[in-house]
């Protein structure tokens, strides 16, 4: 389901963001709004999306294209590209946010949830990148945020087997593509959150659990976003963002006493994997 777009301003900017629905995404959209982008927003759910548009045009008087797209679907990418070029519209801002997590041990879903998880995760967000980037070298403007996770880069735990794997590839695809275009006007970073208050433990059953983690352990998406277009406007913005003071701490110890962080990753991850 594509809504028309209609109203649009054509001196005004344009940008995507995938998952668009609900929590990072949707404050990606409300903020980019209210520094005057027009948008389009992708997701499954119609009507969330529309909610979200209305919210956009009667707060920020912005427009926005509504594009109804199943990533795990391979040929969403191109579909959304071709309504794109169809309506004229030129991606300045990419927000590659959307994403959920498989529970349970690898050998727990099927293959196929397999497959479309990996299709969502990774193969969507290089492909619509692909597909998007040579419009912005060409003007030589452009902003790339692909929503990884503090996952990617902290010690693995069991279960939820493919998610961390799947961030840590966002954030080493992000490195690579800042340094490739360091020359050409177009800004890239890996935002890498902690936990976030969203939808996203709901989607994936894991609500109750992870309600019993401390509260200072929870992030407000309001923060996240803000904290990221306001690194991402600087001249050299950090291509590994990673809000908030604790997960600074957390990934810090990572880095420098890998042996600790294993160890108390082992004894935390039943508060946050499911691993039956």
């Amino acid at each position: 389901m594509i809504q028309e777009n209609k109203g649009r301003e054509p001196d005004k900017p344009w940008a995507l963001v995938t998952g668009a629905s609900a929590g990072i995404g949707a404050e990606f959209s409300r903020q980019l709004a209210a520094q005057g982008y027009q948008l389009v927003l992708v997701a499954r759910r119609a009507d969330r999306l529309k909610t979200i548009a209305d919210e956009l045009l009667n707060t920020y008087a912005t427009h926005s294209l509504i594009i109804t797209a199943d990533l795990s679907q391979k040929n969403a990418c191109e579909m959304i590209v071709n309504r794109l070029t169809d309506e004229n519209i030129q991606v300045e801002y990419l927000v590659n946010n959307a994403g959920y997590g498989l529970t349970g041990n690898f050998h727990v879903p099927d293959w196929q949830e397999h497959a479309d998880f990996v299709q969502v995760m990774m193969t969507a967000v290089c492909e619509l990148t692909w597909r998007l980037l040579p419009g912005m070298q060409e003007r030589k403007r452009g902003f790339i945020v692909n929503v990884a996770s503090v996952a990617g880069l902290v010690s693995s735990s069991a279960g939820h087997t493919l998610y961390g794997a799947s961030k840590s590839f966002l954030i080493r695809f992000s490195e690579s593509l800042a340094l490739e275009n360091e020359a050409t006007g177009v800004k890239v970073c890996a935002l890498c959150p902690g936990f976030t208050y969203s939808e996203f433990h709901d989607v994936n059953g894991t609500r109750e659990m992870i309600s019993k983690l401390p509260d200072y352990l929870w992030l407000d998406a309001k923060d996240v976003v803000a904290d990221t277009l306001r690194a991402m406007s600087a001249s050299k913005p950090k291509v590994v963002l990673v809000p908030g003071t604790q997960y600074k701490v957390i990934v810090f110890i990572n880095r420098y006493l890998p042996w600790l962080a294993a160890i108390l990753t082992k004894r935390t991850a039943k508060h946050f994997r499911v691993t039956d």
